[in-house]
């Protein structure tokens, strides 16, 4: 009887609602067609106008792809050293006294100076040769080569001369690995790139993490590895100087492990350094990108 009662009291809703009030709810006159040209209408203004709104791109997306970056460049250096028996060198210059700095080691050691994998034999020479002046990196070499680690086609890999005019001292076909952030246009092909990944190794033999003297000689960490590459400046705006060049206590002051206050110490103070110039381009900024929770805040 209850349920009666209730499909009884659905069905009188259901004729007050629908019934009555169908015509209403249409107005006369309004065929499928003429719905049909009003939707159409509504979808081509939208497709016209929304691409002429700016739209904001998200920082935050961004961030969390160049730390996926940077862990696929973590992982490549585990697979150098897991074959090679060490971390790569990140000196600012070679064997011979060239520029030949960190950023540019590590895509040696990522991917080789031709993207085709690294000579297990490498001394890391601006000239790409062995002590006895024989090159490592040609065709003859490829079958003993290691790697590459990062996979080419998302590798960011670029010459130096694609993002700067002027190389100064370096030699403009070296590779280095940039970052997922598009501030600057590569030179030769127009495509937005990113800014060179800098690379610092430590030096496991010093003790010190000097935020008041970069010049300690003790210090694990040499900032002066990627300063020759800092003094290029920033490609997209001559003049501009990246604040981590001017001022380089600001490298001990970001890399510092901010959880140890008792002792100056930096973090992966056994390994190596990791870092992103970040959205705006420039290193020593506080939207930079490190293989670490990076605590730093500019003063």
């Amino acid at each position: 009887m209850r349920n009666r009662s209730k499909t009884n009291w659905y069905s009188f809703l259901s004729r007050c609602c629908l019934g009555r009030n169908r015509n209403r709810l249409m107005p006369q006159g309004f065929s499928i067609e003429r719905v049909l040209l009003i939707v159409f209408i509504i979808v081509l203004v939208i497709s016209i106008v929304l691409p002429s709104i700016p739209q904001r791109p998200n920082r935050h997306a961004y961030a969390v792809k160049q730390m996926g970056q940077l862990k696929s460049i973590d992982t490549a250096l585990e697979l150098f050293k897991m074959e090679l028996g060490y971390y790569p060198p990140s000196d600012a210059l070679d064997e011979n006294e060239r520029p030949y700095c960190g950023a540019m080691k590590l895509c040696e050691a990522a991917m080789g100076r031709d993207l085709m994998g690294v000579h297990p034999s490498s001394q890391f020479r601006q000239d790409g040769k062995d002590d006895s002046g024989n090159p490592l990196y040609d065709s003859k070499t490829v079958a003993v080569r290691k790697g590459p680690y990062l996979p080419i086609e998302n590798a960011n890999a670029y010459h130096l001369k694609d993002l700067y005019k002027d190389v100064g001292s370096f030699d403009g076909n070296d590779y280095v690995i940039c970052d997922v952030y598009k501030p600057i246009v590569n030179i030769t092909t127009g495509k937005k790139i990113g800014m060179p990944v800098l690379y610092y190794k430590a030096n496991t033999s010093k003790t010190a993490h000097d935020v008041n003297d970069p010049d300690n000689p003790e210090n694990i960490y040499d900032y002066k590895d990627n300063h020759t590459l800092l003094a290029l400046g920033v490609p997209d705006k001559p003049g501009q100087k990246h604040p981590l060049f001017e001022n380089p206590k600001i490298f001990y002051e970001m890399t510092r492990d901010h959880s140890t206050a008792e002792v100056s110490r930096p973090n992966r103070a056994d390994t190596y350094i990791l870092l992103s110039a970040g959205w705006d381009g420039l290193y020593g900024t506080q939207d930079d990108v490190a293989n670490f929770e990076m605590r730093w805040k500019p003063k």
